[in-house]
């Protein structure tokens, strides 16, 4: 906890050198999130110097990349506690994300040439992720492979190289802690996506079943279709980006129920987090193994 304070520390003076007040007012309104990716790259490199920076320059990434996030959404919360956008507006949201940019991105150009490379491209898988997710929006989506590659861009891309990148700070074998992060990510959102269906409101922070709801047709809906008969399939098909009634809630939850869709979603995330685990089992990081077991172990 006492690291992270420090990273927290690092992204306030960070931002103070803008010499923007507001910046620095909005800056505290932002909700504290898990900090996985700093939390990652602390257990690969260590604390020190270097390490703190890098966690404050990928951290400021990420809560950018929320503030337009919540714009795009919609979003009137985030982690229980209202957004940026729905405080003031969708322009100071987009703004503040654009400065928080900026300034994670003048910090790179300090950095090691190969760590600045990996954090600016995913940066750019990121943007591209949240258009395709945008995109997959539009219709019900049953690629699982187009949901992958998705989710990779938009969540896994910034911890993979936030994993790789802390390995080059501490002189290890890049690719494995690369292959870790990723795994990790796709894990990450995985879990998330199964919770909007088996956690409750006050746990979520928003009401159980929004991914739905907002066109998001995700690894549970996803194994559901693929297990569904034809008349199942069109059904589950009428109800996206729908307001769910009483009833229709409970033919999906039995319809979940009563199919191998969650066990199937969960036993995948499990195997990503096998993978992760293999590729670094040799570095003698039992926090690693440690942060994805607890991954994957959550109770659904």
């Amino acid at each position: 906890m006492e690291d992270l304070l420090k990273v927290k520390a690092k992204i306030k003076e960070f931002t103070a050198e803008c010499g923007h007040q507001k910046s620095l007012e909005l800056l505290e309104l932002l909700p504290t999130g898990k900090m996985l990716r700093s939390k990652l790259i602390l257990k690969i490199a260590g604390v020190n110097e270097e390490s703190i920076q890098l966690c404050a320059v990928v951290e400021m990434i990420h809560a950018a990349s929320l503030l337009h996030d919540d714009v795009i959404d919609d979003a009137m919360t985030r982690r229980g506690k209202p957004s940026i956008n729905a405080m003031y507006n969708n322009k100071t949201s987009i703004m503040f994300g654009d400065i928080l940019y900026s300034i994670a991105f003048t910090k790179l150009t300090f950095m090691n040439l190969k760590i600045a490379y990996n954090i600016s491209n995913a940066v750019t898988l990121l943007s591209i992720g949240e258009m395709i997710d945008v995109d997959l929006g539009e219709t019900f989506n049953t690629d699982y492979d187009v949901y992958l590659d998705m989710i990779y861009k938009k969540t896994g891309s910034l911890i993979q190289a936030s994993a790789a990148s802390a390995a080059i700070l501490a002189g290890l074998e890049e690719s494995k802690y690369a292959t870790y992060g990723r795994n990790l990510g796709i894990a990450f959102q995985m879990v998330d996506d199964i919770l909007d269906i088996t956690a409750d409101e006050a746990t979520l922070g928003k009401p159980a079943m929004a991914d739905f709801k907002e066109g998001k047709v995700t690894i549970p809906y996803l194994k559901l279709y693929e297990e569904l008969d034809n008349s199942g399939k069109e059904r589950l098909k009428s109800l996206y980006k729908k307001d769910l009634n009483e009833e229709e809630i409970a033919w999906l939850k039995n319809s979940f129920a009563t199919t191998k869709a969650l066990k199937s979603s969960i036993e995948l995330t499990q195997k990503l987090g096998f993978e992760a685990i293999e590729a670094i089992k040799d570095e003698g990081n039992l926090a690693l193994i440690d942060i994805m077991q607890q991954m994957c172990d959550r109770k659904f």
